[in-house]
């Protein structure tokens, strides 16, 4: 029987010939990223009695979920943090003007297909779009990682999930995951990887696997993997100059369960309130009334996601009565809408562009929600209170239909416009 991505990449990562699900395993991970929680991972490090890091060019870390420091505590954390990159002599750090750590790491050359990434970060599934398994961990389990370079892991089921047709105008790669959500629901994943193919996967972007990849974990993934290919292998080898061995499922790999997805049939998709599962058609909602549009995230704030915005706003306003947050996704991708002229046509339609941090995303600062204000957003969560007020209401859909909504002063269609 043949093996699927997650079992033969844990299998490497083990030193062992092969594994089938419910193995456990010692797992070496090739990348353990950490952002402002690695306060918390230093805490436990120093807690274990160890006097040095098992490999500190493994480690990265990465501020950006309360950049700048919007609190004289959360100074202290990251004052604590960088005094700990300095005793320690970790080189892989990156301060507050860098970025989210999703949009980072692959941007520093740190996903490679084939290899193992753990981050204390939930959405750390993003990086399986580039075929590493990459899974989100614990900050104690991550100061074991640190102290000892290996981390016990249980080898997951795999679910296939295979797209057919093409993506209609006006439909993107995050209404395919929010349907895919709403289908398999919050824990319709859980301790499972998840592989995506299909035509429609193979045509998408690098950017659009991401959004992909990341929000699998709204269903209770472990790890979310696109199998690697020639546009995976030309991204890597521009930003990273270290070698890899990419690895593909086998035709006969088992898998747990197969899901076959319709793409001719799907329309734009929004996730209400309070929950990511809780999906609908936009046209469905169409019409209800917002108060803030937020554009950005390490789920979509890349170059493609602030040109569909762009798009939507092109001789338009954003509506007197919305607020329209703009977030890119790191200080590169600032710079790329920069010389493209898309921050400028954001300003210019009334838009404000923050600074690439998670934000009003974490519900840290930047935009947080007053009772009874609605906001449609691209990021991906909407749970209650995660962005201000337990009385203030989160939708999530993709950029298009944030930026449409902005303009609209509602929930509305994206326009298909070039």
């Amino acid at each position: 029987m043949g093996k699927t991505m997650a079992e033969k990449i844990l299998a490497r990562a083990a030193g062992v010939r092969s594994v089938s699900p419910g193995d456990l395993l010692d797992v070496i991970p090739d990348v353990a990223m950490s952002h402002e929680n690695a306060g918390l991972v230093s805490k436990s490090f120093k807690e274990i009695g160890v006097s040095k890091l098992f490999d500190p060019d493994r480690i990265v870390i990465i501020f950006d979920h309360r950049v700048p420091a919007e609190s004289e505590k959360t100074a202290e954390g990251h004052k604590t943090v960088r005094e700990f990159v300095k005793k320690y002599k970790i080189k892989n750090f990156f301060d507050i003007n860098t970025g989210i750590c999703h949009q980072v790491l692959p941007e520093q050359g740190f996903c490679r297909p084939g290899e193992v990434i753990v981050g204390t970060d939930s959405h750390t599934t993003t990086h399986g779009a580039f075929g590493v398994f990459s899974t989100g961990i614990g900050a104690t389990e991550m100061a074991a990682v640190w102290a000892t370079g290996k981390l016990w892991m249980m080898v997951p089921e795999t679910i296939k999930v295979v797209t057919e047709g093409k993506f209609s105008p006006g439909v993107f790669s995050k209404d395919l995951i929010l349907h895919l959500i709403g289908l398999l629901r919050a824990d319709g994943a859980d301790y499972k990887a998840i592989e995506f193919f299909g035509d429609a996967i193979d045509e998408m972007s690098i950017a659009s696997r991401m959004v992909v990849t990341n929000l699998s974990m709204e269903m209770g993934a472990k790890a979310a993997m696109i199998p690697p290919d020639q546009k995976t292998f030309d991204f890597v080898k521009t930003v990273s100059g270290k070698p890899f061995q990419a690895v593909l499922p086998d035709s006969d790999a088992k898998y747990c369960r197969t899901v076959d997805l319709d793409l001719n049939l799907l329309a734009p998709q929004i996730a209400c309130p309070h929950a990511v599962d809780n999906v609908k058609t936009v046209k469905e909602l169409a019409g209800t009334p917002i108060q803030q549009a937020l554009l950005g995230s390490c789920t979509n704030g890349r170059v493609e996601d602030l040109e569909e915005g762009v798009k939507q706003l092109a001789g338009r306003k954003v509506h007197p009565e919305v607020r329209m947050l703009v977030i890119p996704a790191s200080w590169k991708v600032y710079r790329q809408a920069l010389d493209k002229g898309l921050i400028a046509a954001f300003i210019d339609a009334g838009a404000v562009v923050l600074n690439p941090g998670c934000g009003p995303c974490l519900g840290a600062h930047q935009g947080l929600l007053a009772p009874g204000e609605r906001c449609i957003s691209s990021t991906n969560r909407n749970f209650q209170g995660r962005m201000g007020s337990t009385q203030a209401e989160i939708y999530l859909a993709s950029p298009a239909t944030v930026a449409a909504s902005a303009v609209a002063g509602k929930i509305a269609l994206p326009e298909v416009r070039s």
